[in-house]
């Protein structure tokens, strides 16, 4: 399975001394008892959640408690550990139902992979990673490439080169100087200079094509969607089997629809 990004836990013991008088440094806090769980492999005990939090036991056993209260923390069904609680969820819908571009995006990619008849996602621009916010799967996928939230690097998936493509070099390159270049296949170019000369391939063309790079016997095609003056916003993304398509046979099918689904979103907003 490819690693699944998530941002870094925001450890900062005191806010107040760094001049931000209206930060809550307990509700900060409680985030971080939050996102202990981001690299969680399963339930995490009170300790565990401390060291990853960066909070002494005593701080984490409070906050545990109160969220516990709340429902935004749970008991794990052996009651040998914590896990995050279903009252999550409710934000998450929060989060989907009321961003304008992806209620715009919805029904575009609906139609778009009523169409293609492959995987289709749109996920939203946070600068070194792009989050799906909308996943429409294929037949071969996974548990894990079905679940909102899941995340992706900028510098080497479709999507990302295709956002990237929709900034200048100067802020492009700013992004991939941020982000850890690994190789996630032996194909996974992580030359900046080499990145940069791609997406200002994809920025000529209009999408970017990925193949082999970060999920192995896969294509992808990535196109940005923006704002009305050009910053972008998230992307679409096109995936198929290299079993199934020839790289340049994929990018002359999936290529124009995905380009028209995003005009059509960007018309929209």
């Amino acid at each position: 399975m490819t690693s699944i990004l998530r941002a870094d836990i925001p450890l900062k013991a005191n806010f107040q001394a760094e001049g931000d008088r209206l930060f809550v440094q307990s509700v900060g806090r409680a985030m971080q008892v939050l996102s202990a769980f981001h690299l969680a492999d399963g339930p995490l005990s009170l300790t565990e959640v401390a060291a990853r939090a960066g909070i002494d036991r005593s701080a984490a056993q409070r906050l545990i408690h109160t969220l516990l209260t709340l429902g935004y923390i749970r008991r794990s069904w052996d009651d040998r550990g914590y896990l995050p609680g279903l009252r999550l969820l409710d934000h998450t819908l929060d989060l989907l139902r009321l961003d304008p571009v992806i209620q715009k995006a919805t029904p575009v990619l609906l139609e778009l992979r009523k169409t293609i008849h492959e995987r289709v996602d749109f996920s939203l621009f946070d600068q070194t990673r792009l989050i799906y916010a909308l996943r429409m799967q294929s037949k071969r996928e996974t548990f894990y490439a079905t679940l909102v939230g899941h995340s992706v690097p900028t510098y080497c998936t479709a999507g990302g080169r295709a956002v990237l493509s929709a900034l200048s070099d100067d802020a492009a390159r700013d992004v991939i100087m941020q982000t850890n270049l690994k190789a996630y296949t032996t194909k996974t170019q992580t030359d900046p200079d080499a990145i940069i000369e791609l997406v200002g391939q994809a920025r000529k063309d209009g999408y970017a094509v990925v193949v082999d790079e970060f999920v192995q016997g896969e294509v992808a095609i990535g196109v940005a969607v923006t704002r009305r003056d050009g910053m972008p916003l998230g992307a679409i993304h096109v995936a198929g089997s290299l079993s199934e398509w020839t790289p340049e046979g994929f990018v002359s099918q999936a290529a124009p629809l995905a380009t028209v689904a995003a005009r059509n979103i960007i018309g929209s907003l």
